[in-house]
């Protein structure tokens, strides 16, 4: 057998399928509670799957478009952006990728290389560190929030930076956390960002779960914003089109030329019929929007509100958009052993801890969004039934 790298052989199992590899058949015929991977629980919205299925019918759907996507598409994003964050961004400082995991991909290939670093949080989402360990770049991390504040500092961030650091990453709302990020707390990271000369990339998967409609920051009024940011979104989440894949990148036109060298020899173009579909999406689609994030929110206080039963020994430790992060009580053991006793015995599916960085051993994420609200409280006696 052709050996495979070390680089790539060194990595981590994708944690998603590992997880799901754990799933047997219950000896109890209860339903598996599945908190594992981060998929709206509900289909797309009825009007855009029937625009799905004209578009298929349109035999121009089946061609390329442009490398960065069609201008339809850009020039919609900038608007959705413009009206998230109070901005004037152009649709030249839009680019749109095959899902957000590219468009962290092919950014994180523009701005380093081997050798060099990127400093971000732990716990991480667990791609982004396999992807900057596939490329030979240093991970260098620090805490992400502490026993005295749930933001993580920029001190510490700062302390790690060096002649080699390219970049900060930040998450927010958080996954694996579902930490939101205060606008202070961007705005002191866009200006260490910016200080030392690097680039902050900001993934905001999850911004459309947030619970106010206020920007998430206003980094994009900083004179020059993007000589320092790229911003990174998708989506999948809010409009339920996960297997659909699309993403996208506000930065300079500048670096999105680069980026189009990079997407250019991934996947060409991102896919045809999904960037349609996502026009007639940011077209039509806005009280639909308000609807499914309102039932997130429902689901985020259903699960607090589960988690205040007395006899519960597990902590939630923060919570938030799409995810719940959870200390197990069970001391010194580590998360995955505690995790598979889970789905084995108890009929929950999660994820360790340390699928989200190597100090994460007392840790569990729970992908809440993915059941509904009635079910937060048959989850909390299922974890006081793993207790013993």
């Amino acid at each position: 057998m052709f050996p495979t790298t070390n680089r790539i052989s060194a990595i981590e199992a994708p944690p998603i399928a590992e997880a799901f590899s754990w799933v047997k058949p219950s000896p109890r015929g209860r339903e598996l509670l599945n908190l594992c991977q981060a998929v709206p629980s509900y289909p797309p919205a009825e009007t855009l799957q029937s625009e799905f299925a004209r578009l298929a019918q349109d035999s121009a759907t089946g061609g390329y478009t442009s490398v960065l996507g069609i201008d339809a598409l850009r020039h919609q994003q900038a608007q959705s952006v413009n009206a998230a964050y109070q901005s004037h961004i152009d649709a030249a400082q839009v680019g749109i990728t095959t899902g957000c995991n590219q468009a962290f991909a092919a950014t994180v290939m523009a701005l380093a290389q081997a050798g060099d670093n990127v400093v971000l949080p732990s716990p991480y989402y667990f791609n982004h560190h396999m992807w900057l360990r596939m490329l030979g770049i240093e991970c260098r991390t620090f805490p992400a929030f502490s026993a005295h504040s749930d933001q993580p500092g920029v001190e510490s961030a700062a302390a790690l930076i060096d002649s080699r650091t390219r970049a900060i990453v930040l998450c927010t709302p958080n996954n694996p956390t579902g930490q939101i990020y205060s606008p202070e707390t961007l705005a002191q990271f866009f200006g260490l960002a910016q200080s030392h000369k690097i680039c902050l990339v900001l993934d905001e998967t999850y911004r459309d779960f947030r619970p106010d409609l206020e920007p998430a920051h206003r980094l994009f009024d900083a004179p020059n914003w993007d000589e320092t940011l790229v911003q990174l979104y998708s989506f999948s989440k809010i409009y339920a089109l996960a297997g659909y894949r699309l993403g996208a990148i506000t930065a300079s036109p500048q670096f999105l030329q680069d980026v189009e060298k990079i997407l250019d020899c991934m996947t060409i173009c991102p896919p045809n019929i999904t960037q349609r579909g996502v026009v007639f999406g940011l077209q039509n689609l806005d009280q639909w929007k308000a609807e499914k994030r309102n039932l997130m929110r429902t689901r985020l206080d259903a699960l607090r509100n589960a988690f205040k039963h007395p006899k519960l020994k597990y902590e939630l430790v923060s919570s938030g958009a799409y995810f719940a992060y959870v200390r197990h009580p069970f001391g010194a053991e580590a998360s995955k052993p505690v995790a598979k006793r889970l789905v084995t015995d108890h009929d929950v599916l999660c994820l360790p801890g340390t699928m989200f960085g190597a100090d994460q051993e007392n840790y569990l994420r729970f992908a809440f969004a993915n059941v509904e609200g009635a079910l937060m409280e048959p989850l909390v006696e299922r974890l006081i039934e793993s207790q013993g």
